[in-house]
C-alpha cells in the first residue's frame, strides 16, 4: 500500500507554499551613452556599448532596410 494523506491539504498551507513562485519585473538601469532602459551589467543593445567602450558593432535600421 502506497501511503495517502488522512485529509486534503488546505487553500493557505497551498497558497503559502505558492507565494514563492511569483514572477518578478526585470530591473531596468539607463545606459550612461544613450540613456535607454537595458538590464544591468549587460551591453546596451541600442548602442553597444558597457562600462564605457564600444563593444558591439550595432547595425543600423537605415542600412538593413
Amino acid at each position: 500500500m502506497t501511503p495517502l494523506p488522512k485529509r486534503r491539504f488546505s487553500h493557505a498551507r497551498s497558497g503559502n507554499r505558492a507565494s514563492h513562485q511569483a514572477l518578478r519585473l526585470k530591473t531596468l538601469a539607463p545606459c550612461p551613452q544613450c540613456k535607454t532602459p537595458r538590464m544591468p551589467h549587460r551591453v546596451c543593445p541600442v548602442c553597444g556599448t558597457y562600462n564605457g567602450r564600444q563593444v558591439v558593432a550595432v547595425k543600423s535600421e537605415k542600412a538593413a532596410s
